[in-house]
């Protein structure tokens, strides 16, 4: 992926105060705005979204891809029961881990997988590989696109859209898409990633939006398969003008701060009202299942002391699976 390095500009208030605004859409992508689909829906009446928000806590990456299956599996069967449901947004940080997609390649490791510094997961997801891990907040949005539009590239320029308003209405800092590829950038500099996998017109998996992450993980990988590329965090870009501003801003209140604003750009891109749900970290590892609905954890878990291996059962599951009107980006 060959990208040209842009000019970025960011100018920090003293303190940064939340900004609450009802602009209108404005793109921010280097692709002229008249090739893009406007994000504003309609003036209807929001929809509802549950928000299960555990954005302060570190939840295990298997236990959190469990449970995103288990609502999609719940979605689709009430779509096939003409019910509706209305849709689900997860907010959440991670314990540090690898993810790979369905069709990563293992040359963007730095490492030799049996002896890999975190756990390493493949995916149903689309992309290369990338990491998780604490002051990264994640956004697993599970919705039925018939509802919105069914229109993946339209999705994929939405969740972007979520994160470059983030960006310019709380930190005024300029992030930009670029043409071809997903993903937020400011500069040459890699902010947020985001792989999705669609199934039967529901979504799964999201977007990363390195806040205060250590990015030093992602040394030991090629960040989404991009290399000669740097990964950037809103901390980071920040520090870059502190100097200047004469205002520190601590770990716990960026994250705080940082989303505050997710949801609320969320809200405001998906036309979505959200209503919070509360799930114990007590009873999150009872109510998600260890296993997924292809395979067991185990089978997909690539572990510091061995690889996967599939069975021919498996790869039949596999092969059924990815022939019912399913997407991976």
């Amino acid at each position: 992926m060959v990208l040209v390095a842009s000019h970025f500009l960011i100018s920090m208030p003293a303190c940064p105060p939340r900004k609450h605004s009802n602009k209108p859409y404005r793109s921010h992508s280097r692709t002229p705005s008249s090739k893009l689909n406007q994000l504003s829906l309609s003036n209807e009446r929001p929809r509802a979204c549950e928000c299960f928000d555990l954005y302060k806590d570190l939840v295990p990456y298997g236990e959190a891809w469990s449970w995103q299956k288990r609502i999609v599996m719940d979605k689709k069967a009430s779509i096939e029961k003409n019910q509706d449901c209305p849709d689900t947004l997860i907010i959440l940080q991670h314990h540090p881990v690898y993810t790979l997609g369905t069709g990563s390649s293992e040359e963007y490791l730095n490492f030799d997988i049996k002896n890999a510094p975190y756990d390493v997961y493949r995916t149903e997801r689309g992309g290369e590989v990338t990491y998780h891990g604490p002051g990264q907040l994640v956004m697993y949005p599970i919705i039925n696109l018939r509802n919105h539009r069914m229109d993946l590239h339209w999705y994929l320029r939405a969740l972007e859209e979520v994160v470059i308003r983030v960006l310019s209405s709380t930190f005024s800092i300029e992030a930009s898409r670029l043409d071809g590829f997903t993903g937020v950038w400011v500069g040459d500099k890699k902010v947020a990633a985001i792989a999705i996998r669609v199934s039967q017109w529901v979504t799964y998996h999201g977007l990363a939006l390195n806040v205060t992450t250590d990015l030093t993980p992602f040394h030991s990988i090629v960040p989404c398969g991009i290399r000669n590329r740097q990964v950037g965090s809103i901390k980071g870009l920040l520090g870059e003008f502190q100097p200047s501003t004469g205002c520190e801003i601590h770990d716990r209140q960026l994250i705080d701060i940082t989303h505050a604003s997710l949801i609320e750009e969320f809200s405001d891109v998906f036309q979505l009202a959200i209503h919070y749900k509360t799930i114990p970290m007590l009873d999150f590892a009872e109510t998600t299942p260890t296993q997924n609905l292809l395979v067991t954890r185990k089978d997909l878990l690539v572990t510091r002391k061995d690889r996967v291996f599939f069975d021919p059962l498996f790869l039949l599951i596999i092969f059924l699976h990815y022939t019912y009107l399913d997407f991976i980006i």
